[in-house]
């Protein structure tokens, strides 16, 4: 067991972390059924207050994807979509430019996030959406 890991009782729930990771698979074999292509995973960008990116996925003319995926069990803070505040967007556009400043050549990018409503692996299968365009980077620098 890794450090700061807590063992679970049996039938415990996951924790955040392991929800999140199980999202962001889902999210991602979702999107490559769609047709993009993964380019990275989990880009985190440099320094305090940076920002991260779940997935980074190429659409086949070539426009970058940067994807946040957010998972919720329960909507009653108006579901997963709703978590995707200013600030999240903010710190995401932050690392998406740290990503692009390293490319020779900027290609179209846009904004998605894969949305997760309901519990992994329960009952009932979770809702998920792709909001393509969820947000624009104009205006936030």
């Amino acid at each position: 067991m890794a450090a700061g890991d807590k063992a679970r009782p049996p039938g415990a729930r996951p924790g955040t972390k392991a929800r999140g990771d199980a999202a962001e698979a889902l999210a991602l074999r979702y999107l490559q059924a769609r047709g993009l292509r993964l380019v990275r995973r989990n880009m985190r960008s440099p320094g305090r207050g940076g920002g991260e990116v779940d997935l980074i996925m190429a659409e086949s003319d070539g426009t970058l994807v940067f994807v946040e995926v957010r998972q919720r069990t329960r909507g009653e803070h108006g579901g997963a979509a709703a978590s995707i505040g200013r600030a999240k967007q903010r710190r995401i556009i932050f690392a998406a430019r740290h990503f692009l400043a390293r490319l020779p050549q900027i290609p179209p990018c846009r904004f998605d996030a894969v949305v997760v409503d309901g519990e992994l692996g329960g009952a009932q299968p979770p809702r998920m959406e792709w909001l393509r365009g969820a947000f624009e980077a104009d205006g936030w620098d």
